[in-house]
């Protein structure tokens, strides 16, 4: 008898944790038919990340043989990348200059590539997770989750993916350590998991905190300003004019929020059809307003649209 009511206690408090406001409007967009022309016998495999260049190509990030792919903005293979290159690609961006990041949680890495796929740097030493190298300049990472760039070049990494100290370290645009934040707990700057990092017009720095189910905001150095606590497990952020979006896990939804952390839309349950997640992982949107959802359970992104 006592087993049972601990197993309806733990069933409950599992159901109050996904617990989620109510009558919240729609989201105003609806899945979109497959999108995406893949070369024949071509397939994704966990798709973590996905992200749009200038010229509105889009850059599917996943964990397969071919870690990077590239798709015109109608959705026509172009071009692979990063075979042989990764372990556990996990985190996707493209800065203004059209630069490809990538944030490897399995190699303890984070890459820079130019627009034409070539390595210009590298971040953290493949395979050797820490704070430091041993010759005492480089600093190194453990489990990189995103990566997020300055108006003025700077690189902001989010690390910590259950095994590694949940922070925030920042770079210089030349790569050179300037500092970091964070640690694990439940206080404000403190972590757990810091899974997306985002950074707005005024260059305050957003941190998707999946564990404490919530989103703190900082300025460029690091100092606290507010958080916006919310529900589910916040996974993915992207900024888009005014407002934030957010790829919300395991709880399979997309949220948007407006600029004081207030939702005014969601969309998306737990599932397999369309319109559903096995989980939201990171989320992007397009000049024209389409928005591209990385699913990393179900192998795939889901394209919508506004209604």
């Amino acid at each position: 008898m006592k087993r049972t009511v601990i197993a309806c206690m733990l069933a409950f408090a599992s159901l109050a944790a996904f617990a989620q406001p109510a009558n919240v409007p729609d989201f105003g967009y609806a899945p979109a038919p497959e999108f995406f022309q893949l070369p024949a016998g071509m397939n994704v495999g966990a798709v973590s990340g996905v992200a749009i260049n200038s010229k509105g190509n889009i850059f599917v990030l996943n964990r397969s043989a071919q870690p990077l792919l590239e798709f015109s903005a109608g959705g026509k293979f172009m071009r692979a990348l990063g075979a042989g290159l990764l372990e556990r690609p996990h985190g996707l961006r493209i800065d203004a200059e059209d630069n490809i990041w990538i944030a490897d949680g399995g190699a303890h890495i984070v890459l820079k590539l130019n627009p034409q796929g070539r390595i210009v740097m590298v971040l953290g030493t493949k395979g050797s997770p820490g704070e430091w190298h041993e010759a005492g300049f480089l600093r190194h990472f453990t489990e990189p989750n995103d990566v997020a760039i300055g108006s003025n070049g700077d690189i902001y990494v989010t690390q910590g993916h259950g095994k590694g100290d949940s922070r925030v370290l920042k770079f210089d645009r030349d790569g050179r350590f300037i500092r970091t934040w964070g640690g694990k707990g439940e206080a404000a700057g403190q972590f757990n998991v810091p899974h997306s990092i985002a950074i707005d017009s005024r260059g305050l720095v957003y941190v998707a905190d999946r564990g404490n189910k919530r989103i703190q905001i900082f300025d460029a150095d690091g100092v606290f300003i507010q958080e916006w606590v919310l529900f589910g497990t916040p996974a993915g952020l992207f900024i888009g004019g005014e407002h934030v979006y957010l790829a919300n896990g395991h709880h399979g939804q997309i949220i948007k929020l407006d600029m004081h952390g207030g939702i005014v839309g969601m969309t998306g349950k737990v599932g397999k059809a369309a319109g559903e997640f096995g989980e939201a992982h990171y989320l992007t949107m397009s000049a024209q307003g389409d928005i591209f959802v990385a699913d990393t359970l179900n192998w795939r992104v889901q394209r919508y649209v506004r209604k």
